[in-house]
């Protein structure tokens, strides 16, 4: 090879090197002006322009192994956009801005398995106020709404008498939703449960619909569409249900808060002094809960759904048309199942003057931002104990009524007891055997309470008054009759043990139609409506083993029947019992006040109920849960070891307990002649 050839070859190495390098250049500088460039929208710009109808990227659904994906584009398809539309040189500049975006989270592989790619690989856009989609662009969200009010957010609580200049639609919608104060996490909650600029999708025929998207609704669509059926999810009200909205989320927030305040207060019992006085931020207390309960409704939001999980998702009131139709905003969905998930709401006893008295009920409580000085509250379970219990410890006068002896009256009366303890050591007033004469409120706002205590007549006056008198079903204005659905209105819709309702192809779960009113027997059911509606399935209701519990503190939880119930129904049984104050951890930590209770086939080891208050009772009842699901005795349980010490440990020995009455006197006789012999 003469010198010119090599020569040649060695100017056309470097001059390929060159290139190579000034591609990586022009690659980087471009993320770098992306950098630079994103406070003034250079972003999102391109993905406008990415997502323009006429010139951008095609965006429609697909389907790949059978499962249909919404809203989705091809990444080899952008690959070429980028180059031809002169945003990229090349493919690898192009998978570099790819990329760049997807590692902002400005689009995702629609399962997130995949990096940006030039292959045959399905993505979608984030979806957002910045990014939506073409169908609703030109309305605004609620957050959209207020900004242009206020001009943004500077950091303070922003509360509703500043959104005063929202459009009066907007307005109308949030007071019809019981959500307030309008401050930034709230309009981020309604953005994500109930959005303004939603358009419902164009109706089709579904394998399965489910009316309600609390847990049960919820569960049931993403369920269904996740095994491949055409779902579709409908809601009236807030999407995420009483759970997310109006019960344990902003609830368990505020209990923690009130924990810490109250631990604070105890906190010289562990050597810890406090100089001057303690205080409580209420508004903030309250903030933080909404700022909870926002984020977590992302979780439950109409986007996710429709999106992200394949769930067409209408918001609307459904009314059945037929047995296998219903209408929704005026548009006719069909279905081959149907699945009720409607709820509950507050029952609001009949007590004369009640109707005409501004009272709270657990819809809303949480729209509270000062602390009520004198609190009432007027039932004794879940709700109204939890709340008279949080309030106390924020600095409230509570007062319960109870028209029986006490607070919880079906749980278990010694657990009842320690419980009662703790409520009147912190002050609270507990008023028992109350039948009610009168409530009226007086031009300052404070209601007036008039009722007979132990048969005293007594007058008490309250800055707010909680109704926590228990639920009732949502089940009137759904056109059930044209269903076929049989129900009454007081227990709800009539189900059979596979939640079948009196139409065979509509089924119903959660508190609109069982008993066991938790979020997580509304989500059980759920499941076990997936498997029979569309698999055929026969699953029974009556199988499950329901635990709840009540997170007071000391909290009580429970599982399986009481003991009135053996007696009734005539079921022997033994009891084995371990008190906190003889639990080693419990007794480090000082919270020795409570006990767990096994209940056992008489006889045997089999155990079919449990009763545990205590710190902790909520975790550590579903141990007792798990024995009696999977048929675990409870002597073979005491040779499971625990870390020490936890106060989990209290229940294994319950196990030792049961062990023990297997050394009878005979056995005893026996072993110690054998142990002599072998000395």
């Amino acid at each position: 090879m003469d010198a010119q050839k090599v020569e040649e070859l060695f100017c056309w190495g470097i001059l390929k090197h060159l290139l190579k390098w000034v591609c990586l250049l022009q690659t980087n500088l471009f993320l770098t002006q992306v950098e630079e460039r994103d406070s003034d929208n250079f972003l999102f710009d391109l993905l406008e322009a990415l997502q323009d109808p006429e010139t951008g990227i095609s965006i429609k659904n697909r389907t790949w192994m059978l499962k249909k994906w919404k809203n989705c584009f091809v990444g080899k398809d952008m690959v070429i956009w980028l180059i031809e539309a002169d945003y990229a040189q090349d493919v690898d500049e192009a998978l570099a801005i790819g990329n760049d975006l997807l590692s902002r989270g400005l689009m995702s592989h629609v399962t997130g398995d995949h990096a940006f790619k030039n292959e045959d690989l399905f993505y979608r856009f984030a979806p957002g106020p910045e990014i939506d989609s073409a169908r609703s662009r030109n309305v605004k969200s609620w957050t959209n709404k207020a900004l242009e009010v206020i001009g943004g957010f500077d950091g303070e609580d922003i509360l509703q008498p500043e959104f005063l200049e929202l459009d009066e639609e907007m307005m109308v919608a949030a007071d019809e939703l019981e959500v307030s104060p309008l401050d930034k996490w709230n309009l981020q909650l309604l953005d994500n449960v109930h959005p303004s600029n939603w358009e419902n999708p164009d109706p089709l025929h579904y394998n399965i619909v489910a009316i309600g998207a609390g847990a049960g609704g919820l569960i049931t669509a993403a369920a269904s569409a996740g095994v491949g059926a055409r779902a579709a999810l409908i809601e009236k009200h807030l999407l995420g249900g009483d759970c997310l909205n109006v019960g344990c989320v902003p609830s368990k927030a505020l209990i923690k808060c009130a924990e810490e305040i109250h631990r604070v207060r105890e906190s010289y019992n562990f050597g810890v002094n406090i100089d001057g006085d303690i205080s409580v931020d209420f508004g903030a207390v309250m903030e933080r809960m909404r700022r909870i309960r926002a984020e977590i409704s992302v979780n439950d939001s109409a986007r996710r759904f429709q999106e992200e999980l394949n769930v067409d998702v209408y918001i609307g009131h459904a009314t059945f048309t037929s047995k296998h139709s219903l209408e929704v905003g005026g548009q006719t969905i069909r279905f081959s199942k149907a699945v009720i998930a409607t709820g509950a709401r507050a029952a609001v006893p009949s007590i004369d003057g009640l109707q005409d008295v501004n009272y709270l009920t657990n819809s809303t409580i949480f729209n509270l931002t000062e602390l009520p000085r004198r609190f009432g509250v007027i039932g004794t379970g879940a709700i109204g104990c939890e709340m008279a219990q949080t309030f106390a410890r924020f600095g409230s006068e509570v007062t319960i009524f109870a028209r029986s002896e006490g607070i919880m009256s079906r749980e278990d009366p010694e657990a009842v007891s320690i419980v009662t303890e703790q409520f009147l050591k912190e002050g609270i007033t507990i008023l028992p055997t109350v039948t009610y004469e009168h409530i009226a409120e007086n031009e300052n706002g404070e209601i007036l309470v008039v009722c007979q205590v132990d048969g005293e007549h007594q007058e008490f006056i309250f800055d707010q008054l909680l109704i926590a008198t228990g639920r009732a079903p949502n089940v009137e204005n759904m056109g059930l009759e044209a269903a076929k659905v049989k129900y009454n209105d007081r227990q709800g819709i009539r189900v059979s043990n596979t939640l079948q309702t009196s139409n065979g192809d509509i089924f119903a779960v959660g508190d609109c139609c069982s008993s066991y009113k938790f979020t997580h027997m509304a989500d059980a059911m759920a499941r076990i409506v997936v498997r029979n509606a569309l698999f055929f399935g026969s699953d029974s209701v009556s199988a499950l083993v329901v635990p709840w519990a009540t997170f007071t503190h000391p909290p009580l939880a429970h599982v399986g029947p009481y003991e009135r119930d053996f007696e009734k129904n005539k079921v022997k049984y033994d009891i084995y019992r371990v008190d906190f104050d003889d639990n080693d951890r419990a007794i480090c930590d000082g919270t020795e006040e409570g006990f767990v209770k096994i209940y056992c086939k008489s006889g045997t080891d089999k155990v079919i109920a449990g009763t545990i208050v205590g710190e902790g009772a909520g975790n550590m009842i579903s141990v007792i849960t798990t024995l009696i699901t999977n048929k675990v005795p409870l002597g073979g349980f005491a040779s499971t070891i625990h870390p020490y010490p936890t106060t989990g440990d209290a229940v294994r020995r319950c196990g030792d307990l049961y062990n023990k009455t297997k050394l009878t006197t005979l056995v005893k006789v026996f072993f110690r002649n054998l142990l002599s012999k072998r000395r």
